[in-house]
């Protein structure tokens, strides 16, 4: 009994702010569509352009754009201009980790 008490004198201790929580979730929500995790799988060694992501994923470029922008707002990719062209990347190593991590855990 008294163990019990501990836990739970604990775990509020360790769990983090609901804010941070929600955040967490919204993180997840974005990897819940299979369209934008096609278009981080062809962003994960190179960047490339709306047309070219487009070809890859075969989607039109008005569903990629789309999916981009909400990919953009999340802090998973990010873009440079060069002239007319906007090219995009994975943001950081930390979105190749969560793609490695996630493929590991299916395929165990």
């Amino acid at each position: 009994m008294e163990q019990n008490e501990q836990v739970r004198a604990a775990v509020p201790e360790a769990m983090p702010d609901d804010e941070v929580l929600y955040e967490l979730a919204d993180l997840f929500r974005v990897f819940g569509d299979s369209t934008r995790i096609k278009i981080l799988y062809a962003l994960h060694d190179q960047e490339l352009c709306v047309q070219d992501i487009a070809a890859a994923v075969a989607l039109s470029q008005s569903a990629v754009s789309h999916q981009l922008r909400v990919l953009k707002d999340s802090k998973l990719v990010r873009f440079r201009r060069e002239g007319k062209t906007v090219y995009y990347a994975l943001d950081d190593d930390h979105v190749r980790s969560i793609l490695s991590l996630g493929m590991e855990h299916i395929e165990e």
